[in-house]
């Protein structure tokens, strides 16, 4: 059985994630429920760095200027880390990566696009920070590009706010 798409549309553009629910079912699968409930419409993206990611999924976004926005956990609170030896993905250009705050089994709704080879974010390399890949862009890099060039303010937030009017998932 083939893995789901996910096709995001911003209001920049559409992109398209393969969702490696094979590999990653938990967080893949966290995912794949949160954007069929429509919790993922109507947000905006509330990080966005330049040479490095574009973060997503936190319900206080629905207002772009919400001071709380990149704080919040979707319903049903935070998700088990997924570790997998078998499914060691890195966070190369590309690849949709679930945000946590650093603590285990802290990853909710949150998500980030790579940009950039963010390798040290491996949840298999040594350091703090563990990030697992749940997914990969298979068309619309030009759209997260446009996002990524997004002119932001001090907090990261884009000037212009980036809205995910809608997520479509295709099995």
């Amino acid at each position: 059985m083939a893995n789901p798409t996910a096709t995001l549309q911003t209001s920049l553009g559409d992109i398209s994630i393969e969702l490696y629910t094979d590999q990653m079912p938990i967080t893949a699968g966290n995912f794949v429920k949160l954007a069929k409930d429509g919790f993922y419409d109507g947000l905006h993206f509330h990080r966005v760095i330049q040479g490095f990611m574009l973060q997503f999924g936190c319900p206080n976004s629905k207002d772009p200027k919400s001071r709380a926005a990149g704080t919040g956990n979707g319903p049903g609170g935070c998700i088990q880390d997924e570790h997998p030896e078998d499914a060691k993905i890195s966070n190369a250009p590309g690849t949709l990566s679930m945000a946590n705050t650093g603590r285990p089994n802290s990853g909710s709704s949150q998500f980030f696009l790579n940009t950039v080879d963010n390798s040290r974010l491996d949840w298999f390399t040594p350091g703090p920070s563990k990030h697992p890949v749940f997914g990969k862009v298979i068309a619309g890099m030009d759209i997260v590009s446009a996002i990524e060039a997004t002119p932001t303010d001090r907090g990261d937030n884009p000037v212009t706010p980036v809205e995910m009017i809608k997520v479509t998932i295709s099995e």
